[in-house]
């Protein structure tokens, strides 16, 4: 039976690698955010608090596409980026810093949750949590000039959400990758590691832990 897995987590902090490792890896096909010029980016960076809610909108509609036709796929696909993030972490970040006012949130929750609603969640989500200082490392190791004016405190703040979001949703099981710990990249053992707990996390285990001498022995594999 096909799967569904949506990968979700801060920027910076190894989404589509992992995506595309663990693909590589359970030879499965990966699914990265398609490239769709947003009509009102341009206006939205000139005037945050007038064009936010039809940003937002835009992307939503992409995403909501991108997860049904997932949903469709004649194959296991992971997800970079799940739906719910949208929603849930950027668009409440932009109301809360006042770039988006309580009218146009409102609208656009509804929105979101009116069509969430009918989408069937993914078999499982992939939570991959760092620290701000992990982050900040791998931003400026990919060399991103645009995201090199991200600042601590926009990516705590988006961290302090996505730690909420995560803790309440339950929609489909939750898996917590500790990528300030695991680096998949450099050890192949983490790797490993990673694809074994999603297994036993999409048979039916309900609790699904790394212990700390379990990665540090995965980092000598």
């Amino acid at each position: 039976m096909n799967k569904f897995i949506a990968v979700a987590g801060n920027i910076g902090v190894g989404k589509s690698t992992l995506v595309r490792m663990l693909c590589a890896e359970m030879g499965w096909e990966p699914f990265y955010e398609p490239v769709a010029e947003n009509p009102y980016l341009a206006d939205f960076y000139q005037n945050m608090s007038a064009w936010a809610f039809h940003s937002q909108v835009f992307f939503l509609t992409h995403r909501l596409r991108a997860h049904f036709n997932l949903m469709q796929h004649a194959s296991s696909v992971v997800q970079d980026r799940s739906v719910y993030e949208d929603a849930e972490i950027f668009a409440e970040n932009l109301f809360r810093q006042g770039n988006m006012i309580e009218r146009d949130y409102k609208t656009y929750r509804e929105l979101y949750e009116t069509t969430a609603q009918f989408l069937p969640p993914p078999d499982l989500v992939i939570y991959l949590r760092a620290s701000v200082p992990t982050l900040i490392h791998r931003i400026n190791s990919r060399g991103r000039d645009y995201e090199r004016k991200i600042s601590p405190e926009y990516l705590q703040n988006l961290n302090d959400l996505y730690e909420s979001w995560i803790e309440n949703f339950t929609l489909c099981p939750v898996l917590a990758i500790p990528a300030d710990d695991l680096d998949y990249v450099a050890h192949p053992g983490h790797l490993r590691l990673i694809v074994s707990k999603v297994d036993k996390k999409l048979s039916g285990k309900e609790e699904v832990v790394f212990e700390a001498e379990e990665v540090a022995r995965a980092a000598e594999d």
